[in-house]
């Protein structure tokens, strides 16, 4: 699949117009793919997602193979979405640290590469690159760094005095902080560590073809690393790969408990829920559910549901623990939610992006949704599971590839605030203030209604289609 998606990515780059791979097209971070993106706008097909299980498609459809060609010329993130006429664009406006209403607070601006990954941890901000250099940044200037050798970082987690990278090369770095010297980075070890592997390749049991005459090792990643989800109770981390599995790793040894072959496609999203649930979303369409349970000094997954099964790539996943809610973002640009006290049914779909949905988080009663039309909808959940759109934050000059969110530090009770940092493919990462307080977008242009009416409407289901695709 590497092989594959090197090679799309090369044709893109000298311009040729060959058709990639369904597979390879679903999962490509090549920045070129964002090229021309509005001189494509009028002229792209559009796929409509069966996002309601009421939807015939909805439980009969099965996604494209990796060796079926897409109808897509381009990437699919350079896509409008059919719901693409949103009034909801609109500049946000630079606000001062002593307001609350939503807006940006500071830009951070390095010229060495895309920004693909974020991960903050009280005021210390981690971002990671295709430089593969990992910055480390503080009220907004650059506190420290580390590089590693292993490709673009893709993802960032932190626990505790550990940092965990994933990178395009399928490994996983393990870094300490010192609390003496804070901006100190040692790398301590990767996943697998050496020690697992030499023991794990004696066995040939332990290996798994992915491909003609060529065997790895069951616990390794043989594509991209490209998320990291942590369960901080459990002291377990996950990692979902290109390479179409997740796999289950144990904090306090490194060790690889469980390697599952979860998807059809490269999983873009892996995320450690509630209830012993971990949701994983993949570019073959599908949101799947699945149950830890332990087994001896070990752990067991099994699949117990499949939440979506539809044409378009899901490209992010995220969880709102105290609401019990799962968002998922795909490359139509919608976000599908469900929710834990309706047993897990589907709950709506949010319309707020032109293109696809690229990353999520969740604070408080908020959800985030960034995109490759460059901007980022925040939602408000209602009592009840009606979504609000209280603004929509512009200001970026690519597609916002990633985001993470920390609470406020001036935030009380009465006024829930959240500092919320973006990062993009213009290789910068804004931070902006957002509160659960403000008013709804209605407020933001009072004199259009039809504002109003499509934030109110959020939860409908999408229309259906007889035809597959659009023009």
């Amino acid at each position: 699949m590497k092989q594959e998606t090197s090679s799309t990515m090369v044709a893109e780059r000298k311009g040729l117009r060959r058709r990639p791979k369904f597979g390879a097209l679903l999962h490509s971070d090549d920045p070129a793919s964002f090229s021309n993106q509005e001189d494509d706008y009028s002229n792209q097909k559009t796929s409509h997602s069966p996002a309601s299980p009421a939807s015939p498609r909805y439980s009969n459809s099965s996604a494209p193979t990796s060796g079926e060609a897409s109808p897509y010329p381009m990437s699919p993130w350079s896509q409008p979405s059919p719901y693409s006429k949103s009034p909801w664009i609109i500049p946000s406006p630079v606000i001062n640290h002593n307001l609350s209403s939503n807006g940006l607070v500071g830009s951070i601006v390095r010229e060495e590469g895309h920004v693909y990954s974020l991960a903050a941890s009280g005021d210390l901000l981690y971002t990671g690159s295709d430089s593969k250099n990992i910055r480390v940044w503080k009220n907004l200037k650059e506190f420290s760094g580390f590089k590693s050798n292993s490709g673009l970082v893709k993802a960032i987690v932190i626990s505790g005095d550990k940092i965990f990278t994933g990178h395009q090369d399928g490994k996983i770095r393990i870094w300490k902080t010192f609390p003496k010297n804070p901006s100190v980075h040692k790398r301590i070890g990767s996943l697998p560590t050496f020690k697992e592997s030499i023991k794990k390749s004696i066995n040939p049991n332990n290996y798994v073809e992915v491909r003609r005459h060529r065997n790895v090792l069951r616990i390794k990643h043989y594509d991209a690393v490209s998320c990291l989800s942590l369960n901080a109770e459990q002291g377990l981390l996950y990692s979902g790969s290109w390479d179409k599995t997740v796999k289950v790793w144990r904090i306090s040894d490194y060790k690889c408990l469980e390697s599952i072959d979860a998807h059809d496609d490269a999983i873009n999203s892996v995320v450690a829920g509630f209830d012993s649930l971990v949701f994983t979303g993949s570019a073959d369409g599908t949101v799947k559910v699945w149950r830890r349970e332990l087994v001896g000094k070990g752990t067991k997954h099994f699949l117990v549901q499949t939440l979506l099964k539809q044409e378009n790539a899901v490209t992010a996943v995220a969880v709102n623990q105290e609401s019990a809610v799962i968002y998922c973002g795909s490359s139509d640009g919608l976000v599908n939610f469900w929710e834990r006290e309706k047993h897990l049914s589907h709950g709506g779909v949010l319309r707020g992006h032109k293109m696809a949905v690229l990353c999520l988080a969740t604070a408080g009663n908020l959800v985030l949704s960034g995109s490759a039309d460059k901007s980022i909808c925040v939602w408000r959940r209602e009592p009840g599971g009606v979504h609000i759109c209280l603004s929509v934050l512009t200001g970026h000059g690519g597609p916002v590839k990633c985001l993470t969110v920390e609470e406020d530090q001036d935030s009380n009770k009465g006024d829930q605030r959240w500092t919320i940092y973006s990062g993009s493919l213009d290789k910068s990462v804004r931070v902006w203030r957002v509160s659960e307080d403000a008013p709804e977008l209605r407020e933001y242009h009072s004199s259009s209604t039809s504002n109003y009416q499509s934030a109110r409407l959020s939860n409908a289901s999408p229309p259906k289609n007889k035809s597959r695709y659009q023009r």
